[in-house]
């Protein structure tokens, strides 16, 4: 996607997938699972006091997941251009 490329290229290094799907709470991953089959994908993990925050994406609408499994489908976040 681009999105995840254009976060990727401003990191320098980029995270595999699986350092995302590791940081995220058992809670979010039982979430996004159930979202899964609705064609919703993990973009990236961000970490904040309360917990992680999990950005997920169903085509160009953003979505999150909170530390405790709590999914927003009108979050109030933008992502930076490149």
């Amino acid at each position: 996607m681009q999105v995840a490329q254009q976060l990727q290229d401003r990191r320098g290094t980029s995270l595999h997938h699986d350092e995302h799907w590791n940081s995220m709470s058992a809670e979010q991953k039982m979430a996004l699972y159930n979202l899964h089959r609705f064609g919703y994908r993990l973009l990236f993990v961000r970490h904040l006091p309360s917990g992680p925050l999990a950005i997920i994406a169903q085509q160009n609408q953003l979505s999150t997941i909170d530390s405790h499994g709590n999914v927003n489908h009108n979050p109030r976040i933008r992502l930076r251009d490149q």
